[in-house]
């Protein structure tokens, strides 16, 4: 029996596919190593750095040119609001990422709205929605200005969907302002705590301070593109950042959910 492959289906089936790269939590600071919130995890802020840097040479070296990378939030550590130096490392980062030879899509985080607000990572580099992809005919597939998701195709019958996981949050948005209001009405409701970031004695351990969650209207767009995929066939990834999400996004049959802690 010859057990070589067939060099006709190799070149089909290797014309199906593509590559693109994930990271995330890089949690930059130029700081000292420290321990996370527990105590029980050893953060080495500023050789984060590096471990781009050698990230980005990698994916740069790939043989097969990645057709892109998804950034999925925490970029930089809150701590470098204490130091006031969150948009020097920002910068940093940004300029890091600059050497890669594909385009980044970046999703937020807890840490991004520790260090800013959400107007600001509106008008900042961690803002990709320009390289969303339109679909003609089909204006329920833009998203509004309300939060902050886009969708592409990186590859022929392939959606990925950008999802803001703080969409509902009380970080990063104006006091005054009513979503701020219902997001604050929400946690005293289901945390008693004094301190709203500590899950203590909770049986919904998802609402504290650091967390967010999805609007109704975020939802409903999400289910419009995704009917729009289920109707071409498309095969979809949902890319978000996953803490402890209040509002769970279930993948439908052919969808992936792409999160900072594990593909579902």
């Amino acid at each position: 029996m010859d057990d070589k492959p067939n060099p006709d289906t190799l070149s089909e089936s290797s014309e199906r596919l593509f590559s693109f790269g994930v990271i995330a939590d890089i949690q930059y600071a130029d700081l000292e190593d420290g321990y996370n919130f527990q105590g029980n995890r050893r953060r080495y802020y500023r050789h984060s750095l590096l471990h781009l840097q050698e990230a980005i040479e990698d994916w740069n070296n790939e043989s097969s040119t990645l057709c892109c990378v998804l950034q999925l939030g925490d970029v930089i550590d809150g701590y470098n609001a204490q130091y006031k130096t969150s948009e020097k490392s920002l910068e940093l980062v940004m300029n890091t990422f600059k050497k890669l030879k594909v385009p980044v899509h970046h999703t937020w985080g807890n840490h991004e709205f520790y260090n800013f607000s959400r107007d600001y990572l509106t008008n900042s580099k961690l803002n990709t929605k320009f390289l969303e992809a339109h679909i003609v005919h089909h204006p329920e597939t833009v998203p509004s200005e309300n939060y902050y998701a886009y969708h592409f195709v990186p590859f022929p019958k392939f959606r990925f969907i950008l999802l803001d996981a703080y969409d509902l949050s009380v970080l990063g948005m104006d006091q005054s302002s009513p979503k701020y209001q219902q997001c604050m009405k929400m946690l005293r409701e289901h945390n008693p705590n004094t301190e709203l970031n500590s899950p203590q004695g909770l049986s919904e351990p998802q609402f504290v301070q650091f967390n967010g969650g999805f609007s109704q209207e975020q939802l409903n767009w999400l289910n419009e593109v995704l009917t729009f995929s289920d109707t071409n066939q498309e095969k979809v990834v949902i890319v978000t950042l996953r803490d402890l999400p209040i509002i769970e996004v279930p993948p439908k049959r052919g969808h992936y959910c792409l999160s900072e802690t594990k593909l579902i």
